[in-house]
């Protein structure tokens, strides 16, 4: 009941707004507020900067990405780690909400673990030094259409004694900018 009140508040208002710009935005950046709060949803604060979960919806710029889960393990379809690494091993669901299609990068994501004085605390995914192992694992570059989904794998090679990480991403245009920053932490259990 909650909920049906606030959006039909969110309604009420949006249609008082008329005045000052455009219906069809009103209604939209309202709603949005709405099903943000309820949905898993996570936006960039003003600073810049989104704080999620696993599980969690990051709403970037371009796309949106899901962690899905996250595990490590010794050894992934025959590739092993350094001596002292173990591996890491996220389900990523990616999807194009631009309005063109989006070239996507296996940098894009990089794993961080240990505290924030950890200058070397961070490293792209395997793809990033080698082929991939598996045809589940993101490529090191692809393309989303418009409104196109796609989920793999990111493999990353992190310490033996590390349990708690995230995956980020930094938003960055054509013009050298960069905008708002995603974090997904979680921990990972051995499998």
């Amino acid at each position: 009941m909650k909920k049906f009140a606030g959006i039909m508040v969110a309604t009420v208002l949006a249609f008082s707004l008329v005045a000052c710009g455009p219906v069809d935005s009103a209604v939209q950046n309202l709603a949005g507020v709405v099903s943000n709060k309820d949905s898993g949803v996570v936006t960039a604060d003003d600073d810049g900067y989104a704080e999620g979960r696993i599980g969690d919806v990051m709403r970037t710029y371009f796309f949106d990405y899901t962690v899905n889960s996250a595990y490590t393990c010794k050894e992934f379809e025959g590739y092993t780690p350094a001596e002292g690494n173990k591996l890491l091993v996220a389900e990523i669901t990616v999807k194009n909400t631009d309005r063109s299609t989006v070239t996507m990068y296996d940098t894009d994501f990089q794993i961080q673990w240990g505290d924030d004085d950890d200058d070397d605390a961070f490293d792209a995914p395997i793809t990033y030094y080698n082929d991939a192992v598996s045809d589940e694992q993101l490529p090191e570059e692809y393309d989303l259409g418009v409104n196109e989904e796609r989920t793999g794998l990111l493999v990353f090679e992190v310490p033996e004694d590390s349990k708690d990480y995230s995956i980020s991403y930094l938003e960055q245009f054509s013009n050298d900018t960069e905008g708002d920053v995603f974090f997904v932490y979680f921990t990972a259990k051995d499998k």
